[in-house]
């Protein structure tokens, strides 16, 4: 039912169709939770900013491009949901959030991030996957309380060595990116607990012994020539991911070789013989 009045609103013109998805929302939810995903708002309806005990505000998968400077009154707010939406840069009001703790970003078009998102210290858990980042922005590494970092399905190509201020994290998602090696920078942070690179293009793993609180690292679909080596106890997710310490040599050299053959461009077909 809720996918035919979602097909339904979707031809009723702009205004109109807003004011009947947020209609009956005049006052706050006794939870302070408001929930307007997938409800094709093309802007934030200002009301809701009335709502100043407001603890949780979802606005997931609409067409958002920008959020009023009267969001600022929601000083209580704790979640706020903005992914799948059409922000080609973080709106600076989001900065003025202080007790944000979850902030949802993912499916955008973002760049970058602006250098006020540090003002965010009590931001615990970040989701950036699936924008346009070819970097993580610097000031991720000031948010000395982040404890997950969700940065998946971007071109990252490496990490910034300031990363491992971030002595609360302990998750770290990095599939889908560019990294042609494994980031040095995570190898100087024994307190993270999970690594995930899957879906780069790593070709070799240093180990991972050292690191004392890891419990998970995934680095399937890679290149990579060996597995990575871990400590008593860690889960590995990837080829070989069974096998102590690493893959027998000659087994690794043979796989090696036959990824990069798979990799080739089919022979070009002869024509039939006369």
């Amino acid at each position: 039912m809720g996918n035919i009045i979602r097909a339904l609103v979707a031809f009723i013109p702009t205004d109109r169709c807003q004011s009947y998805v947020v209609g009956d929302l005049r006052e706050m939810p006794l939870d302070r939770t408001v929930d307007l995903s997938g409800s094709q708002l093309r802007r934030f309806p200002l009301h809701v900013c009335s709502f100043t005990e407001l603890v949780k505000l979802y606005l997931s998968d609409n067409h958002l491009h920008s959020l009023p400077p009267d969001l600022a009154q929601l000083q209580n707010l704790q979640i706020l949901a903005l992914d799948f939406n059409n922000f080609k840069a973080l709106p600076q009001v989001v900065c003025t959030l202080k007790q944000l703790c979850i902030l949802y970003l993912g499916n955008n078009k973002l760049c970058d991030l602006p250098d006020e998102l540090s003002l965010l210290q009590n931001l615990r858990t970040l989701w950036l996957e699936a924008n346009c980042l070819t970097q993580l922005p610097e000031v991720v590494c000031e948010l000395s309380l982040l404890k997950t970092l969700h940065a998946g399905s971007n071109a990252l190509r490496l990490l910034p060595g300031q990363l491992r201020r971030l002595r609360e994290l302990r998750t770290i998602w990095l599939s889908g990116n560019q990294l042609a090696d494994f980031p040095p920078v995570l190898l100087r942070m024994p307190f993270l607990e999970v690594i995930d690179v899957d879906r780069n293009s790593i070709r070799y793993f240093p180990s991972l012994a050292h690191l004392t609180n890891l419990k998970l690292v995934i680095y399937d679909h890679n290149p990579c020539r060996n597995a990575p080596k871990v400590g008593k106890g860690v889960r590995r997710v990837g080829r070989w991911a069974d096998e102590t310490p690493e893959p027998e040599p000659r087994k690794a050299r043979r796989y090696a070789l036959v990824q990069e053959e798979s990799q080739e461009p089919p022979a070009p077909l002869l024509p039939p013989s006369s």
